[in-house]
């Protein structure tokens, strides 16, 4: 499918939306680094009216603060079983997995790209999952991976130009 076609995008979240690094402070709370470039690219997604939610097997309130920081109503974190949890989402929806984009980097990811549309792996990400991807994206998980698709789904829907003169 082409990203033009993309109206749902779901991101992994550690190794996609992060570089897969979590720290653990002497408190036992856990910290994770996410990329303002990403997070400027999930905006401009929403303000498109392309909707994004995040996807974690891990439970974080981490990852749950994040997402309502950038507007991301559909934050779904400890998902063990991450494509059942999309089908199920998609079907109450009624979103055709043809028009989902979902970005990933690591094994629990196959399942998830191999169902939707418009598969797309970090730069870094395991082998296999690049295998599945239509697209691989130039920038490594955390460092710019999802504004690259953002801009790659706006430029393909013919987007980008008017959302980049709201900046100016």
């Amino acid at each position: 499918m082409p990203p033009d076609s993309v109206q749902f995008v779901v991101c992994d979240v550690d190794g996609t939306l992060t570089d897969g690094t979590i720290q653990v402070d002497t408190r036992g709370e856990e910290t994770k680094s996410f990329s303002v470039v990403d997070g400027l690219g999930i905006a401009l997604l929403l303000r498109a009216g392309i909707d994004v939610a995040f996807l974690s097997a891990r439970p974080s309130a981490v990852v749950e603060r994040r997402a309502r920081e950038l507007g991301v109503e559909r934050c779904w974190t400890g998902v063990a079983q991450k494509r059942p949890h999309l089908e199920r989402v998609l079907e109450e929806r009624a979103i055709d997995a043809r028009n989902v984009c979902y970005v990933g980097d690591d094994l629990n990811d196959i399942a998830c790209l191999r169902f939707v549309g418009f598969p797309v792996a970090v730069a870094d990400a395991r082998p296999e999952v690049r295998a599945c991807a239509e697209y691989t994206t130039t920038a490594r998980g955390g460092h710019g991976a999802v504004r690259e698709l953002a801009e790659l789904v706006l430029n393909a829907r013919g987007l980008w130009k008017e959302l980049l003169e709201t900046f100016s």
